[in-house]
């Protein structure tokens, strides 16, 4: 038996509880874990309050993050005792995820921790950071440099943002912090922002096909009107990468940014990245983050915090990043 954060859906309404499992309704995988860590992500918001249809079946357990210890393996390349974590694939979705104290997987889903991080830290970045990264890998790709423009991140207090703000600076890049929070300038600066941006300022539906080039890049997590805005203010050749939808889903737009300064709009899919690319992901955000950083946005909660973590998240009234003590 074992403690997890189960969700229950009734005449359309979805409740979390507290409960306490039996290992035979773990679905089937060649690795059990001992989980240890998990995260709180926006997704994870939508799946706790039934949002998206992201869930197929109840009861379910939610989590699309975990890091713990191998307890016992049926594939040779994982052997009991080994510290590992997972993430993607729809973990915590369509299936059981990281809001237990035991969780099987699939072989294949399963990275080994990153030297230098511990298990904690790993989930202190979790999807988040894992899609920050992959975020800068994508602009970088696409040629953006650190002696460009400012490259704006919007969001920039959430999970995502934050992250995506100390890893640019680290990488010596100017950065502009977009957030509808002013309050947490100071926050901003602390991870290496030079500019604070009023969310407002960028809201608007622009009402000219192309304003002054102003970004040399974008992480982009708010979408809706936003991402329609700063796509008019990208410079000749820059990209912006668009990670979440806190703002909305579709956007107001025109092809002239396209035809006449070459820019691009750059997806970011953390879900169904493979095996071999996701490691490589995590081995550069292990060597490249500054680790002293990650205390000073990271909090420690419990699993009986997320009911109502959940409905902040949603709401924009999260900051940095929650790491979830599943055995707390």
């Amino acid at each position: 038996m074992f403690t997890a954060l189960v969700i229950d859906e009734k005449d359309g309404k979805v409740t979390p509880s507290i409960q306490t499992v039996a290992e035979d309704q773990l679905p089937a995988g060649e690795v059990t874990l001992e989980a240890r860590y998990s995260t709180l992500n926006y997704k994870d918001g939508m799946v706790l309050n039934g949002i998206g249809k992201l869930v197929r079946s109840y009861p379910h357990v939610p989590g699309v993050d975990v890091a713990g210890i191998v307890r016992d393996s049926s594939d040779s390349r994982f052997s009991p005792g080994d510290e590992v974590l997972v993430g993607g694939y729809r973990f915590g979705e369509i299936r059981w995820g990281g809001y237990a104290q035991l969780v099987r997987v699939p072989a294949d889903w399963i990275v080994p921790l990153p030297k230098g991080l511990s298990l904690f830290q790993a989930m202190a970045f979790g999807t988040a950071g894992f899609s920050a990264m992959m975020a800068v890998d994508a602009l970088e790709r696409h040629g953006m440099e650190p002696s460009q423009r400012e490259v704006l991140v919007t969001g920039a207090v959430g999970g995502v943002g934050s992250i995506a703000v100390a890893l640019l600076a680290a990488l010596g890049y100017n950065v502009a912090a977009s957030t509808g929070r002013p309050e947490e300038g100071q926050y901003l600066r602390h991870l290496g922002a030079n500019t604070i941006i009023e969310r407002s300022e960028l809201e608007t539906v622009v009402s000219k096909p192309l304003e002054r080039e102003r970004w040399g890049g974008c992480i982009d997590n708010v979408g809706g009107s936003t991402l329609g805005h700063v796509l008019s203010q990208l410079g000749i050749g820059a990209s912006i990468a668009s990670v979440g939808l806190a703002g909305g889903s579709t956007f107001t737009g025109n092809v002239m940014p396209f035809l006449l300064r070459g820019v691009n709009i750059l997806g970011i899919d953390s879900v169904s990245l493979e095996i071999n690319k996701r490691a490589k992901v995590w081995h550069r955000l292990a060597d490249v983050f500054p680790l002293g950083l990650l205390e000073s946005m990271t909090s420690e909660v419990k699993l009986q915090d997320l009911e109502k973590l959940g409905k902040e998240i949603l709401e924009g009234r999260v900051k940095g990043r929650l790491v979830v003590n599943v055995r707390g």
